[in-house]
């Protein structure tokens, strides 16, 4: 026994002898890092690192479902329905959820969500199993025909390989923040081999300012991670479109029409995801939860078999021209030649989409809302432009082009959906090299923003922040004042007065006092008043008066009291309104506490925002 204590001692002594050894090394390595090589240059370096690793992560998680899904549906008949199509959504849902539950061990679903509210409330710490566990879980889900995109995953793991890698090298946490963009744009630029759109991203969605010193990192890493994609996959676009129609500024009008429409479907889209989720939220039991999203999703795909997974094949469909190649796999193949069947099925795919995404996130399934918002987007486009060709307001000989408008449905519905008019533009031009078509572009996309810009201020991943009242990287006034807290600010060394204190009294505690404002309080410590120095400036200096006036004779009345735990930008507001630069603080009894100052918020402000902003 006595061996066996002493072996277990030596090998637990020899465990500890390693760990600090490698300890030691790596403290000495940051050490000489430090010394040695600049920060910004090794942000730099360490921004080319996520991007290539993002990117590795983009090329692996499209193989993935690439190969599961070319696995479970090569054999399937295009020109009838297959009723494996019931089973296999549902499967991967299933193992999904089992894998989030019983391994990954907390949601990892609305990545960007989650990326958002880590640079909000977790100082930009995303936890290690973050890197890997929604590549496994998405992978599953949208390989089976869970109705997601990759996009949301893939940039949950770049940011997650960009903050753990920061942790690694005790980053501060507005660098942190930092390579969590650079690896979210990564993921972007990999995915959809769009360097631009990634970049624009972090601005549009992340609300990462664009500083002189962020722009090289985030600029290094999205190219980075877009290269990565093009030497694994090749240097083809994610979509092949050919403009074969030429587009005519007469289309305008069409052009400015369709981005309001795509703004009210942008509406629908998030309302409607919002909406169905919360029901989802509403089942306690994960099984029921489960059941109704594996049937729910499952009969949408067997009557609509383009909502399977991404839906990618039948969007490069109809940006190449082919209508009639979305009935395939479909009960409705033998309809696909009848105007009003086509209409109708475009209708429901949009439509339907978004039912199909919330019911796949809302069951246990693991993915993003890109993907169903460029669906839903080029469904949109090709029935607009193919309504009104057979409308008869379009001239036969030269119609609207279906090509053409689906890529600006694509870009409309996206910028409404995610708030990002810019994301939208270039990350349709850079997914289909649809570069010739940048004013229409343009022009949907703007259209579209402002109108769903009216009706809710948030896209659809900021939503769920803001709801909670947890969206801290947008409105960056609001958010550095909701960082704020009251204790921090309140200042408590003033001097207290009472109302029947002589004004010799209240001479001598001037002398002693080196501010110039002094609360008055009764004998149960509750504020009745202020006395400010210069209001009695001109009675101090009259002995004559020390015993004959007191203190309630020359108080004032304070323009208004805070109560403690009185959120910071509610304070604020009344500074504003009382245009005071004072403001005494009491409790919930009238008690007085202290005071808070405009040039204390103020510099409290300065701090915060100088702590979570990259140079």
């Amino acid at each position: 026994m006595a061996q066996n204590l002493a072996r277990h001692s030596t090998t637990k002594t020899d465990q500890n002898v390693a760990n600090e050894s490698q300890n030691g090394w790596w403290m000495r390595l940051l050490m000489w890092r430090e010394r040695y090589v600049p920060d910004k240059t090794f942000v730099v370096m360490l921004a080319l690192i996520v991007g290539i690793a993002a990117g590795l992560a983009a090329v692996l998680l499209k193989t993935l479902i690439g190969l599961i899904a070319g696995f479970l549906t090569s054999r399937f008949i295009a020109e009838q329905g297959n009723l494996l199509y019931l089973v296999f959504p549902a499967i991967g849902i299933l193992l999904a959820s089992l894998y989030v539950y019983y391994i990954a061990r907390e949601p990892i679903s609305h990545g960007v969500t989650r990326v958002l509210y880590a640079l909000a409330l977790k100082k930009s710490r995303l936890k290690i199993h973050n890197m890997y566990s929604s590549l496994i879980a998405s992978s599953v889900t949208i390989g089976f025909g869970g109705s997601v995109g990759a996009e949301g995953p893939i940039v949950f793991t770049g940011a997650a390989i960009g903050s753990n890698l920061g942790q690694a090298f005790r980053l501060t946490p507005q660098t942190l923040a930092m390579l969590v963009a650079c690896g979210a744009a990564a993921g972007i630029a990999g995915i959809f081999k769009a360097p631009i759109a990634g970049l624009l991203f972090t601005i549009e969605v992340l609300m990462i300012d664009l500083t002189a010193g962020a722009a090289i990192p985030l600029i290094v890493a999205s190219v980075a991670g877009a290269t990565v994609s093009y030497v694994f996959t090749g240097y083809n676009v994610e979509f092949f479109f050919s403009q074969s129609e030429p587009f005519y500024a007469s289309r305008i009008p069409f052009v400015v029409l369709l981005g309001v429409f795509c703004g009210f479907v942008s509406l629908y889209f998030i309302t409607l995801v919002d909406r169905i989720e919360a029901r989802f939220k509403r089942l306690r039991n994960r099984w029921v939860r489960f059941a109704v999203g594996g049937i729910t999703l499952s009969i949408l795909i067997f009557l609509m078999p383009p909502l399977y997974g991404e839906g990618f094949e039948g969007v490069t469909r109809l940006i190449n021209g082919d209508v009639t190649g979305i009935f395939n796999n479909s009960l409705f193949y033998p309809y696909r030649d009848n105007v009003v069947a086509v209409l109708l099925f475009l209708f429901a795919l949009g439509a339907f989409k978004v039912f199909a995404t919330a019911a796949t996130n809302g069951g246990g399934g693991v993915g993003g809302t890109f993907a169903p918002s460029l669906f839903v987007g080029c469904m949109t486009g090709v029935f607009f432009a193919y309504l009104f060709n057979h409308l008869g307001f379009i001239d036969p000989e030269t119609p609207l082009s279906i090509k053409n408008f689906a890529l600006m449905g694509m870009a409309g519905v996206m910028a409404g959906v995610m708030h990002a008019p810019l994301m939208g533009i270039f990350l349709t031009a850079e997914m289909t090299g649809g570069y010739d078509l940048f004013l229409p572009l343009l022009i949907v996309s703007a259209s579209s923003y402002g109108i769903c810009r009216i009706f809710t201020p948030y896209g659809i991943y900021s939503r769920r922040l803001a709801k909670r009242g947890e969206l801290l990287t947008h409105q960056k006034d609001r958010s550095v004042l909701t960082l704020l807290k009251m204790d921090s600010v309140i200042e408590k060394d003033f001097s207290t007065v009472h109302p029947d204190m002589s004004l010799k009294d209240m001479v001598d505690i001037i002398a002693q006092s080196h501010r110039n404002l002094f609360p008055v309080t009764d004998d149960n410590g509750k504020l009745i008043g202020v006395v400010q120095l210069d209001d009695i400036r001109n009675i101090m200096f009259r002995p004559d008066l020390y015993r004959r006036m007191q203190v309630n004779r020359f108080m004032a009345i304070p323009p208004a009291k805070v109560i403690v735990g009185t959120p910071m930008e509610k304070v604020m507001k009344t500074f504003d309104d009382t245009g005071a630069w004072n403001l005494p603080v009491v409790d919930e009894d009238g008690k007085y506490v202290g005071f808070v100052s405009k040039s204390k918020i103020f510099n409290s402000y300065r701090q915060v925002l100088k702590h979570y902003t990259y140079d």
